[in-house]
């Protein structure tokens, strides 16, 4: 009895002491919302009241500031995963637990749900001892969660092999500026600081101090919305993007895995009407930081939106507005349009956050990388005539055709943001969707280049079927199955076509309509068009193409793009060569399943390429060169650079041997050349791979070349074809068939050069040695890379915008 008593005293004063937590603390600031917190100035910490034990919310993090390095990819108002999460009492401690949503059971059967729920594992997030309990309220210290490395940045940077680095806590804070509590969310920050030695060149090129970087990280919690979301099943014809799990509860006869659309909930205030405003309207709003007149161009793209949700009858259901002065970006109640600052140029790209239960997406978060502009005005400062001759406040028809790619980009990257994926054979029909990735489309006339249409204007009719498709509204009574298999049949007849990202790379890629960055219908044509637009483009270049007093090291930075003008259509153009034409279909529609191309398309395709490896192609002209000195002092080179084996000199012979190694390294994948075997084997009339490597040993082996400038080019196409055949000869990851008649055709060409068959045999000796050594020990043989191609693409790691 004695001891009870002792226990039962214990206990009440166990109760008292943690009754009293939040009564020790001085001067609290506390915020009611979502979830009520108290603030600790004297300490910097926060005190969370967790009054929904085991109730699903979500949490969100993500940062406010970034690196500013493209390479890392840890940018300004970055998002990172959406999780469902919920509290759970364990003892003395609340656990922060992450239910598993891959694997569920949907039924009525509590015990059949508790079977998949028990047979895969959930995710503690973290523990918080209990500070007071009372009347069902619980007092946790959140300060310790948010100030870990909740979005990955020591991993990042060691992944990237930026250096080891931990959290300095003594340099570490809560922030309080965006920190609210708000009646379905409440929002977090805290400044963290990384300590550590950097050993990349990244960190060094963006951090004040390398051994101290400082980031302030966002964590939201967020009420799940309601039960009135209606799911939509994914297609893969549909252009949308889904989100897909596991569903034990599925018959047998029928599909485990489930497969949903991601959309933003909409819906018409007036369902019967043809036309009517949306109950809740879609608003996105744009970064108040975002300079003029790229501001109005930003709001000009991604308003373009709004005429594919009036052709499915909404009015005004797409809206674009200024943030308001006192929003948060991060904030998930805000869609937003982000303008981003890095150290160079890099990929934009939309991020959604998603309700992981249904699809619905909860808010849009647009990145436009800042530094895009300036290449797109790079570009047409390179194409247009001396612009700056007469005047070197000429600069608004490079300006205009910059401001257009930035309208383009918005629309783009809101469209993901809307659930859309991108589609790579737009370009083919019209420009049909801004999901494409767009070149700028020049026109040739009379000699003279017009950029005044380089970029579209509006909505692509593609983007009107992907957004009929996701977001229309169906009658109760109608079948809606067949009403969204009627929208992508009438688009299918109507020869659009969707393909994405997994069949639209150039090195491995083989669909005939799917390219990255190209134009027209015929890309093979186009070709030729943008080969003719680039040698009038070079023929015109000069010093009038900078302003005045400026360095020629600019004048050899804006060369780059022109001189490598034709490095996407040649992408296009050679993945017809062993290429498919197919589609994304289903059983019961119309569309082609899989063809591959005729062997004229392809033998024609194949003539163009060989053009881009020609000494005519591929010299810049003599009187050009004089334009480029050594750079000057404060212009080194850079990765967006013409590379040298020169020293100080510009290197004309290695930037031809950068262009044809482009070429060859296209069109002599080994995946290319394994489906060239295999398609030569269905059908004797079609290209096959000994061909291919016949025709390559023409054009850069037996035409006869006067000039010896153009022949030194044409003798570093040679090594290059040299170098890959013993590539392929020796390459495991391809048929042996592929390695047998790369082989072939090297010994093939060794006996034409010992035979003095191929024109201009000055490096007999040489080629001869090289195979030799090749045929003793090929083992040891290593692929000599030509100098880099500079930077194309935008630079970083980031594949989902553009």
């Amino acid at each position: 009895m004695k001891k009870i008593s002792i226990l039962l005293c214990f206990a009440l004063f166990s109760q008292v002491i943690t009754a009293q937590f939040l009564e020790k603390q001085k001067n609290l600031k506390s915020n009611n919302g979502f979830f009520t917190f108290h603030y600790n100035e004297a300490k910097d910490e926060i005190y969370l009241e967790v009054d929904k034990l085991d109730t699903e919310f979500l949490y969100v993090h993500s940062l406010t500031t970034g690196l500013g390095s493209n390479d890392i990819g840890l940018d300004r108002g970055q998002i990172g995963d959406g999780v469902v999460v919920k509290f759970r009492k364990a003892g003395n401690k609340l656990l922060l637990v992450q239910p598993n949503q891959q694997y569920r059971a949907i039924t009525d059967n509590v015990l059949e749900k508790r079977s998949v729920e028990q047979a895969f594992a959930t995710s503690v997030l973290y523990g918080f001892p209990i500070k007071e309990e009372k009347s069902g309220t619980f007092i946790i210290d959140f300060t310790p969660f948010l100030l870990q490395d909740t979005h990955g940045v020591i991993q990042k940077l060691a992944s990237m092999k930026e250096g080891a680095y931990t959290i300095d806590k003594t340099k570490s804070a809560l922030s309080l500026d965006r920190t609210k509590a708000f009646p379905k969310n409440v929002e977090f920050e805290a400044l963290i600081t990384y300590k550590g030695k950097p050993k990349g060149d990244h960190i060094q090129s963006v951090a004040p101090n390398t051994e101290f970087l400082s980031v302030i990280q966002h964590h939201s919690f967020v009420e799940l919305p309601d039960n009135q979301y209606q799911k939509r099943e994914f297609d893969p014809r549909s252009g949308a993007i889904s989100i897909s799990y596991l569903d034990y509860a599925t018959p047998v006869q029928e599909q485990i895995k489930k497969r949903y659309i991601i959309r933003h909930r909409l819906s018409k205030k007036n369902p019967d009407l043809p036309i009517s405003e949306a109950k809740e309207p879609i608003v996105y709003y744009l970064d108040p930081g975002t300079p003029e007149p790229v501001k109005s161009a930003l709001i000009d793209g991604a308003q373009w939106w709004n005429q594919a949700f009036e052709a499915i009858g909404y009015k005004d259901a797409f809206q674009v507005k200024m943030l308001p002065k006192d929003a948060d970006p991060m904030d998930l109640r805000y869609n937003v349009i982000q303008w981003v600052h890095r150290s160079t140029r890099g990929w934009s790209y939309g991020a959604s956050v998603v309700d992981p239960r249904t699809g619905e997406i909860l808010k849009g978060h647009v990145s436009l990388g800042s530094l895009r502009i300036r290449q797109d005005f790079l570009i047409a400062q390179a194409l247009l005539n001396q612009p700056f001759k007469e005047n070197d406040n000429n600069y608004q028809p490079m300006l205009d055709m910059a401001l257009a790619r930035i309208r383009q980009l918005s629309a783009h990257e809101v469209g993901h943001t809307l659930g859309f994926a991108h589609n790579f054979a737009a370009s083919t029909k019209n420009k049909a969707s801004v999901m494409d990735y767009p070149h700028p489309t020049i026109s040739l006339s009379n000699g003279k280049i017009d950029v005044a249409k380089a970029y579209d204007t509006k909505i692509g009719e593609w983007d009107k079927v992907t957004v009929a498709y996701s977001y229309s509204e169906f009658d109760e009574k109608m079948d809606t199955k067949k009403a969204l298999n009627t929208i992508l049949d009438k688009a299918y007849q109507s020869g659009l076509r969707f393909i994405s990202d997994q069949d639209a790379r150039p090195k491995g890629g083989a669909h005939e309509l799917a390219h990255l960055w190209d134009n027209g219908q015929d890309v093979t044509e186009e070709l030729k068009n943008v080969l003719e637009i680039r040698n009038t483009a070079i023929r015109n270049f000069s010093k009038d193409n900078i302003r005045t007093n400026e360095s020629y090291s600019v004048l050899e930075d804006v060369f780059v793009p022109l001189y490598f003008f034709h490095r996407y259509q040649t992408e296009a153009v050679v993945k017809l060569i062993g290429g498919l034409h197919y589609n994304y279909a289903v059983k019961g529609d119309q569309q082609t399943i899989v063809e591959y191309l005729s062997p004229k398309k392809q033998k024609t395709a194949l003539e163009v390429i060989l053009e881009t490896i020609q000494p005519e192609t591929l010299a810049i002209p003599k009187d050009k060169l004089n334009l480029f000195p050594p750079r000057a002092f404060g212009y080194n080179r850079t990765r967006e650079s013409f590379q040298s084996k020169t020293g100080v000199g510009f290197d004309a012979i290695s930037a031809a041997a950068t262009s044809s190694d482009m070429s060859l390294s296209l069109l002599l994948h080994p995946e290319r050349a394994a489906r060239l075997v295999q398609q030569k084997s269905l059908d004797n009339n079609q290209l096959g791979f000994s061909e291919v490597i016949d025709a390559l040993i023409t054009a850069s082996f037996k035409t006869k070349i006067k000039d010896s400038y153009h022949k030194e080019i044409q003798h570093t196409v040679r090594f290059n074809v040299i170098k890959h055949l013993m590539h392929l000869s020796v390459l495991k990851e391809t048929y042996p068939q592929v390695n047998a008649i790369a082989y072939q055709k090297l010994m093939s060409l060794k006996e034409m050069i010992s035979n003095n068959e191929v024109s201009d045999n000055d490096y007999k000796v040489y080629y001869l040695q090289q195979i030799q050594l090749f045929i003793e020990k090929p083992e040891s043989f290593t692929v000599q890379p030509s100098p880099k191609i500079p930077d194309g693409s935008p630079i970083g790691s980031f594949k989902c915008g553009i």
